[in-house]
């Protein structure tokens, strides 16, 4: 690159794709959640432009072909694959991943978007809370699944990555509690703390992914912004939203509490995290508004032992060690 780009809150992921396009070319990308009128579809579109393949994933295939059908129509030479996951369960996971380890592409990045719908208690099939186990567990089976995949697309000179969408929300929760991971209490749920919990698991995970591969993986998490995407739509969501004064009364977005970012600049950190080589040497670090901000974490989502711990009780509920 001739020059080295300056990111802000307003850039857009076109424009951070457009920037690294000699790094997205030739790439093999998955991402996950990639519905339309989301940032995981707009990532999704927009590296589609330079990369050599992008794979789709959702439960519902029926989405999927709208998402790929619409990235086609905008990127004519976009090579789109769709992958059926359902992140909420560990069979799900196991059967996703044996299709993509039957692909011939190594996988250059893998991009964890997806996200349980914020709503009442739920638990999903394995007995896990539902966006702990969506957005935490699930994607932590998947990357131990395709790590081989993923460590096939090293060389010399690139070292492959794993992205965690997190949130800055984070910092509104204690951090992992550890009693009730293993067994989800509905008597001291929180819709919003689960939430805040399942996003500090994500940046934990980074942290001890990019530890213990010790160097042949870097994982990064980040913060996207507050974007209003389909999960702020879902009629279950929207309570709990108003609640915490994100939604107004009227279900809009409440712009005098909150900055709110457009999709395709929610969409930019991602693809910040997935492809700019000036982080390279920062493994594990967490990014807001397209750059390394790892004074932005909090202390209980920073600290070693916890990562370990998460990491160790993870391997535990999973029922498979994921050493390298």
């Amino acid at each position: 690159m001739s020059t080295s780009p300056v990111f802000s809150f307003m850039t857009t992921a076109d424009e951070v794709a457009t920037a690294f396009s000699q790094e997205i070319k030739g790439k093999n990308v998955l991402i996950t959640g990639t519905s339309l009128n989301g940032i995981g579809f707009e990532t999704a579109r927009v590296i589609a432009k330079h990369a050599n393949l992008v794979i789709l994933t959702g439960y519902n295939d029926a989405r999927l072909k709208l998402s790929e059908d619409a990235i086609k129509k905008d990127v004519p030479t976009a090579n789109i694959r769709r992958l059926t996951l359902d992140l909420s369960s560990l069979a799900g996971v196991r059967k996703a991943a044996t299709e993509v380890n039957t692909y011939s592409e190594p996988i250059h990045v893998l991009i964890h978007n997806a996200a349980a719908t914020i709503g009442p208690f739920k638990l999903t099939i394995d007995g896990l809370e539902s966006q702990m186990g969506t957005d935490h567990v699930g994607p932590f089976l998947f990357t131990k699944l395709l790590a081989t995949k993923l460590l096939a697309s090293a060389t010399t000179s690139y070292t492959p990555r794993v992205v965690f969408v997190s949130s800055y929300a984070h910092t509104f929760g204690p951090g992992i509690n550890f009693d009730t991971f293993e067994h989800p209490n509905p008597d001291n749920y929180s819709s919003f703390g689960a939430y805040f919990e399942a996003k500090s698991a994500n940046i934990l995970t980074a942290i001890e992914l990019s530890k213990r591969s010790k160097g042949a993986i870097n994982a990064y998490s980040l913060h996207p912004g507050i974007i209003f995407t389909n999960i702020n739509k879902k009629e279950e969501s929207i309570p709990q939203m108003q609640a915490m004064g994100i939604l107004g009364p009227d279900g809009l977005p409440n712009t005098e509490k909150y900055q709110w970012k457009t999709i395709p600049q929610g969409a930019a950190t991602t693809v910040a995290a997935a492809f700019d080589p000036r982080i390279s040497d920062k493994p594990g670090s967490y990014l807001d508004d397209s750059a390394v901000a790892n004074e932005s974490v909090v202390s209980h989502s920073s600290d070693p032992a916890n990562a370990a711990r998460l990491w160790a009780l993870t391997e535990k509920i999973i029922g498979e060690e994921f050493t390298f």
